[in-house]
């Protein structure tokens, strides 16, 4: 029994979600469908980051175990062949029998999109939120510096999440420009529900003059998720890069 682990990447805008549910197609479930056509028998696949309805993935990581020949190398080609045209898989390593891509992972990068000009885009409304007022970009800006570090970020956590422990570590927290969109950066070493969707909603009423630029650091403080602002739009959120020890 030999352990893959696979770097996938999917447009989530057709799913309700990476995990497999009742209630609609998931990503996990079409990755497992292509494994048991290739492999004949059922054989399940763990991803890093359960990643909500209508989010998408450019370097989510997953693992599966089976009984092959086929080379790790060759994982991403034969996959491909079988997977719909919005999920592929683009790397695939042989790793140690007892990692684990969710529990083992050392740091994980997500990116908010918000789309900021007067009209909607054609091309980019399933990658973006759409915010048709100006923002205040410099105070969005002021108000990141608070979440790096180690916190607790309880206020942070939509309702629903069922992490042990809401103490987390965010190493990188930026906001760039690029043309008509504002791109949030966000990298630490794991995240609750809803944690990156919280932030970004928080930073748009910030760019809007609702919140004041202080907003993070009183939300650490008083743990209420109520100091903080709506969750932003899934569409906005793609995850970026899972990071291991000692893998690229």
């Amino acid at each position: 029994m030999t352990r893959f682990l696979l770097t996938l990447e999917y447009e989530g805008t057709a799913y309700s979600g990476w995990q497999r549910q009742l209630n609609g197609p998931s990503v996990q479930e079409e990755v497992e469908r292509a494994l048991r056509k290739v492999l004949g028998a059922h054989t399940g696949v763990t991803g890093a980051s359960r990643t909500d309805a209508g989010v998408h993935a450019l370097g989510q990581r997953a693992h599966f175990d089976a009984v092959t020949s086929i080379p790790a190398a060759k994982w991403p080609f034969v996959l491909n062949t079988l997977l719909p045209p919005d999920i592929r898989a683009v790397a695939c390593h042989q790793v140690d029998p007892r990692l684990h891509a969710r529990f083992d992972a050392t740091e994980k990068t997500y990116e908010y999109r918000i789309f900021n000009r007067r009209q909607p885009s054609a091309t980019r409304r399933h990658f973006t939120a759409f915010v048709p007022l100006p923002l205040d970009i410099n105070a969005m800006r002021r108000a990141l510096p608070p979440l790096l570090g180690r916190h607790d970020f309880r206020a942070f956590q939509a309702a629903g999440g069922s992490a042990k422990t809401t103490v987390r570590e965010l190493r990188a927290a930026r906001l760039c420009q690029q043309g008509a969109e504002l791109v949030l950066t966000l990298s630490g070493t794991a995240f609750l529900y809803n944690m990156v969707r919280i932030i970004a909603g928080s930073l748009i009423a910030v760019g809007q003059g609702k919140l004041d630029s202080q907003v993070f650091a009183r939300a650490i403080a008083s743990g209420d998720r109520l100091d903080l602002g709506i969750t932003a739009p899934a569409c906005g959120l793609t995850l970026l890069q899972v990071r291991y020890e000692g893998l690229p």
